[in-house]
């Protein structure tokens, strides 16, 4: 009876979540398939190496999983790759890593039950040990979970699932050597071990590439048919190729492996114990290990949780940038303590492997110690690593098409082969030719040189990127950046200046504001909170001397005129035991205040940061706690958002015009941060402040004011986003700023146009008994703010409109709204105050509307974004950063526009190349298609001539067009079978066959035409001249090589080469002409000049070597008339036929490139021949009721006859309406 076969998913949820079965050898079908191997010559065995999925089943019988000797893996994404991993047993004292193996067997032999002791035979005999099936798969280990019947791999110490409190408590002193080596079982050595294959694995392994094995059989083939020459160019070729190959793939394993191995392997301090510290070697940590960090920092060999200390963290490798991060101690007390310990939640007291922690915070005495969570290729930098191992396909139609159109061409070589077999045949050719001959025609078909001609366009882009300082690691996405239609933007770093101006600051005294002051470092105001707070809220440190932290901060407080010291243990004695941070005015100041003061209050100005709690996105706050010199009390100082910390203030410390205020600033496009104060009780000592909960600190503070910061528009900005837009590319920003300064910088950019009115989208969660809600909120659409609502719903309904939505919002309709969501973000321009995983978020959301979507950003806070974007772009002065695909050493976005002309030249090459290689192998096929009627053939140097000297020049010159110097509205099409492509090569090609056929028969009909022998004289040479040397240098051509329909078509199909790759190499709109290309049009030049010197004045030495013979005068000026008719003819079907009247008439719809509005400006009477031409041929080519490509053009057709969209303003939208009815609000 045959078993059902059994589906398991492992990594449920994650990206790399796959479907899983089981299978057992089965001996009947092993044998079967060895007898098929010895059959095929190896070809079996080749195919089953190709398709694992085939290999499984024709070898195995499937089983269920726990006794499974072979897994068969299928990815769940759409590329749903196969992949086979062998099962194999492990003993272990234990099943799972976090088990105490000790305490489990003291407690099965201490019950001593009979019966389990029968149905567990030995289980528990640890140290006999259990056996456990584990299979890997890219450099992940799986095990099998009893409990769960299914495998699952272990990240780390976070699969514990322990609190933040229960990591400082049970998992703070470290594991004892037993302990360690038990855990070492399931996690491995603690290394992300890239290894560097030899030369042979590779050389196997890119032998067996289906493109080199078919290489392999046709050079076989044409050995046999004594086809030497043409051969070992082939086999020089590929060989030429393979090496290039191999030390290409080798130098990026190499580089690679370096990058890994540089800091990879250390000593390092390890905690046995509350007191016990022995060295050992980086490679011997485990989930669970203590480590003490040392004062002078170190290179991170794995994620770890820092619970004691704070340390100070360059993580540029990881999110390319450069400014350090302070990461503190994970809280051991409070709310905050109770939530369960996440890596991406609780980051800001996470060290990642390979980052370089610069220095340490600690106190006197004590050791700055982190736990061990992640080790490996668990760790970032290792999945990372892996991401670069085991990179997932590209999916781009181009290639899905390029596959469908070279098995069009087996196809036709299909075709071929029955016609060789049949006709030989008929004419009694003996079976070794038929054989061969059929075969030949297969290789013929299939061109050898198609990738490495495909290749070479996207090399080409690679190194025009280079030269204006944009770096790839991905070359594959150069392609896709040619079909970019929407590009998100970072605003900070990336739209605007990344450093802030200091406009003024707006203090807050008794309930309302004072007068904004262009200063804040007046002698007035140095006693200030607000000014202590500028000088002390932020997480600047001095590294070598100079001061170094976010930029924010140091504009902040360099206004302050302050100085910042971090003194030396001797210097602490006035702070405990603490060694805080230090900041005071500077000495002229502090000399020169009034004499009459008391000594005290010189000293009260210098302020020590006691404890930090670090900037925190999805908080959009940070504070600190800090001791004045001589007080015994601490204070608390916070900044941030402003809605945020008006929110944690005591009401009646918040001015009434708090609101009017910061809209007044925000609509003008600065940037404003609040500040708050807060005295703590004289209890509290800096032991309690290092435990507590910054929602102990945060609140019930007293407003203390604004600090307003002037964030310039950098000046290519403007300019930059008209020529998107112009080139009918959408463009977005996405930014962690405040609404209202967003939507003031997309209207400064020109992002949102003047006359363009911006609907906020206001959501709100469920409270209490309401339900989730959207309020519809109209911006004033012009500098005079708009009457009434009727004025408001005209501007909307005459032109086009923008959303505004916020990362609260956009949390809230994910939730409550999903059949919103995709409405909103197709007219969406500004999502502020998003949060880095919002970001990547959004990406999604427009990806699934099949957006085409590039994003921009500064590496930092859109590492997530950039990776998950078709085309990311970061801004950083590393010349290649892990964080993106593209990495811009300029700092604006004028990269932008660069990378998308780039990518369109790369892509109209790819498509170039792709369809000149086509009809190469197609006017190569039909010539010997029509010369083995007459039991003929090309011959070996003519093979040669055409293939060497054709058109490996041709294919690698037309290449090198640079990108046309401007963006424009058309967009090249996406894959090859497309209307205009496909219409292109069939009329290529039915004009070749026309004109080879015509040529084939009329030689035929030649009154000179006979069967050509070596006495053959059809130029009436005299006999005196050649006759000797005729018969003595030619050999009788049993190959039938030498003869007139030969010559013929030889001549006739060298031109149509020629000719087929000028119309094919177009310029404008995406690339630069031809005749810019000058590598390409001497090439040109040269061989057209050579076929017309051969083909009007025939050189014997060139006649012999070629084996063309010798035709009347006469009929070389024929040929060359037919040479120069089908020119005329072809470039006439693509210029005027397909580029005027199929392309304006049929196609452009489908690109997306003509609007409503360009249609009616035309001529009337132009348009309604354009109307009438269009309808004739769409009954033609049946695309009448075509519905529009892409799900975000669909949905903007439905929202145009949509009568309630957008909805009026004001008006609120509630969850659970079936029907979303937007209630007005009056």
């Amino acid at each position: 009876m045959k078993m059902r076969e059994e589906m398991k998913m492992i990594n449920r949820g994650l990206e790399d979540e796959m479907e899983v079965w089981g299978y057992q050898p089965c001996l009947w079908k092993r044998v079967l398939v060895a007898v098929g191997a010895v059959c095929s010559c190896g070809l079996l065995l080749l195919l089953l190496y190709w398709l694992p999925e085939w290999g499984v089943k024709s070898t195995c019988t499937p089983a269920p999983l726990k006794d499974a000797h072979t897994l068969l893996l299928r990815t769940t994404d759409e590329f749903r790759q196969w992949f086979r991993a062998r099962v194999r047993v492990m003993l272990a004292r234990g099943r799972k890593p976090f088990e105490d193996p000790d305490l489990h067997q003291k407690t099965h032999q201490a019950n001593g039950d009979q019966k389990v002791n029968k149905e567990d035979h030995g289980k528990f005999l640890f140290n006999e040990g259990v056996k456990i099936h584990v299979f890997s798969h890219h450099s992940v280990m799986y095990y099998w979970n009893d409990e769960l019947q299914n495998f699952e791999f272990y990240h780390g110490l976070e699969d514990v699932g322990a609190s933040c409190a229960q990591i400082h408590s049970h998992h703070s002193s470290g594991l004892s050597k037993p302990q360690q080596d038990f855990r070492r079982v399931f996690f491995g050595e603690n290394e992300i071990a890239v290894r560097v294959p030899s030369l042979f694995k590779l050389l196997i392994k890119e032998v067996l590439n289906p493109f080199y094995v078919f290489q392999l059989f046709s050079v076989i083939l044409w050995s046999v048919e004594s086809y030497f020459y043409y051969a070992a160019a082939i086999v020089f070729m590929s060989v030429i190729s393979i090496v290039t190959s191999l030390y290409t793939i080798k130098k990026q394993y190499v580089m690679l492996h370096d990058m890994v191995a540089a800091h990879s392997v250390l000593r390092v301090s390890v905690c046995r114990g509350n007191k016990d510290i022995e060295q050992a070697m980086s490679t011997e940590l485990v989930p669970g290990d203590v480590i003490v960090i040392p004062a002078n920092g170190m290179m991170m060999p794995c994620d770890a949780i820092l619970f004691h200390g704070n340390c100070v963290v360059n993580e540029s490798m990881l999110t390319g940038e450069s400014i350090p991060v302070t990461k503190t101690s994970l809280p051991s007390s409070g709310h905050d303590a109770a939530e369960i310990y996440n890596m991406e939640e609780h980051k800001r007291h996470t060290l990642f492997c390979g980052t370089q922690v610069i220095q340490t915070r600690f106190y006197a005495g004590e050791l700055v110690k982190a736990v061990v969570v992640r080790t490996g290729f668990s760790t970032e930098k290792g999945q990372l690593v892996r991401s670069i191992l085991y990179p997932k396909p590209t999916d781009f139609k181009l290639y899905r098409d390029a596959y469908l159109f070279l098995l069009c061409l087996v196809g036709v070589a299909g075709i071929g082969f029955i016609y060789t077999v049949v006709l030989s045949i008929m004419s009694r050719v003996p079976a070794k030719t038929i054989i061969i001959e059929s075969l030949d025609i297969i290789t013929i078909t299939i061109p050898p040189a198609l990738p490495a001609a495909m290749t070479a366009g996207i090399v080409y882009a690679q190194r025009r990127l280079k030269r204006v300082g944009i770096f790839c690691i991905s070359p594959q996405r150069i392609n896709m950046c040619g079909q970019l239609n929407l590009v998100c933007f970072d605003k900070t770093g990336t739209l605007t200046e990344d450093g802030l101006d200091l406009w003024g600051v707006q203090r807050a005294h008794a309930g309302s504001f004072v007068p904004p002051e262009s200063e804040a470092s007046g002698e007035s105001l140095l006693n200030s909170s607000f000014v202590a707070c500028m000088a002390t809220c932020h997480s600047l440190t001095k590294i070598e001397g100079e001061l170094s932290g976010d930029p924010l901060d140091l504009k902040m407080f360099a206004a302050t005129g302050w100085i910042l010291e971090e003194p030396t243990e001797e210097e602490t004695a006035l702070h405990n035991q603490l060694m805080p941070t230090v900041v005071h005015p500077p000495k002229p100041s502090l000399t020169g205040l009034d004499q009459d003061r008391p000594p005290g209050r010189d000293v009260s100005c210098e302020i020590g940061i006691v404890h930090q709690f670090p900037f925190s996105s999805a908080l959009q706050r940070m504070s600190v706690v800090v001791r004045r010199l001589g007080q015994k009390h601490m204070d608390a100082y916070l900044k941030g958002a402003p809605e945020v910390v008006a929110s944690l203030c005591k009401v009646h410390t918040v001015p009434q015009s708090f609101t009017e205020t910061l809209e007044s600033y925000t609509r003008q496009g600065f940037r404003v941060i609040a500040l708050a104060h807060r005295q703590l009780e004289p209890k509290l000592s800096w032991h309690k402040v290092q435990s507590l909960s910054r929602d102990l600190i945060e609140t019930n503070m007293d407003f203390l004011g604004l600090i307003i910061m002037q964030n310039k528009i950098k000046p290519e900005t403007a300019g930059v986003l008209h020529d998107l837009q112009r080139a009918n590319i959408r463009t977005l920003m996405v930014t962690g700023d405040n609404m209202l300064t967003a939507i003031s910088v997309a209207r400064d950019c020109g992002m949102v146009h003047a006359h363009e009115p911006i609907i906020i989208v206001d959501a709100a969660p469920p409270k209490d008994s309401q339900p989730a809600s959207i309020r519809w909120n109209y911006t004033d659409n012009t500098p005079q703010a708009v009457k009434d609502h009727q004025t408001a719903e005209i501007a909307v309904e005459e032109g086009p409109y923008h959303f505004a939505l916020s990362g609260r919002g956009f949390a809230v309709i994910t939730e409550f709204f999903p059949q919103l969501m995709h409405k909103l973000a197709l007219k969406t321009t500004v999502f502020a105050r998003m949060a880095p995983e919002q970001k990547t978020q959004l990406v999604e959301v427009l990806q699934s509307m099949d957006y085409i979507v590039g994003m921009c950003g500064d590496g930092a806070n859109d590492c997530g974004a950039l990776k998950r974007a078709h085309s990311g772009i970061s801004l950083s002065e590393l010349e290649a950063s892990v964080a993106s695909p593209f990495t811009s050493s300029t700092s604006n976005i004028s990269c932008v526009p660069n990378l998308i002309r780039e990518g369109r030249a790369a892509l109209i090459t790819s498509f170039c190349v792709f369809k000149f290689m086509a009809l190469y192998s197609i006017i190569q096929y039909i010539s010997v298609i029509l010369l083995y009627w007459i039991l003929s053939n090309l011959g070996d140097f003519q093979f040669l001539f055409i293939d060497l000297v054709i058109i490996l020049v041709i294919a690698f010159t037309m290449s090198l067009n640079p990108a046309w110097k401007e963006l424009v509205r058309r967009r090249p099409p996406s894959g090859l079978i497309s209307g205009p492509l496909l219409c292109s090569v069939l009329m290529q090609i039915l004009t070749c066959l026309l004109f080879q056929v015509l040529v084939f028969t009329l030689v035929q009909q030649q009154s000179w035409y006979e069967t050509w022998t070596p006495q053959s004289d059809a130029c009436n040479i005299s006999r005196q001249s050649f006759p000797q040397s005729m018969n003595t240098t030619r050999a009788p051509d049993h190959k039938n090589i030498r003869n007139y329909e030969n010559t013929s078509l030889f001549y006739v199909s060298s031109f149509q080469y020629l000719v087929v790759a000028i119309v094919f190499s177009k310029g404008k709109p995406f690339r630069q002409p031809s005749y810019r290309n000058w590598p390409f049009m001497v090439s040109c030049a040269a061989l057209y000049t050579f076929l017309l010197f051969i083909l009007l004045h025939p050189v014997p030495a060139i006649d012999r070597f070629l084996e063309i013979v010798c035709v009347p005068r006469e009929w070389r000026l024929t040929l060359l008339i037919i040479v120069v008719g089908h020119a005329a003819a072809s470039l006439l079907m693509e210029i005027l036929i397909l580029d005027v009247c199929l392309w304006r008439l049929v196609f452009r719809g489908s690109g997306g490139s003509c609007t409503p509005t360009e249609a009616s400006s035309a001529d009337p009477a132009q348009a309604a021949n354009d109307r009438w031409a269009s309808a004739l041929f769409s009954r033609l080519f049946r695309r009448r009721n075509k519905p529009p490509q892409g799900r975000y053009r669909h949905l903007a057709l439905e929202l145009q006859e949509d009568a309630d969209w957008p909805p009026k303003p004001s008006s609120v939208t509630y969850a659970g309406d079936s029907l979303l009815h937007h209630h007005s609000m009056s």
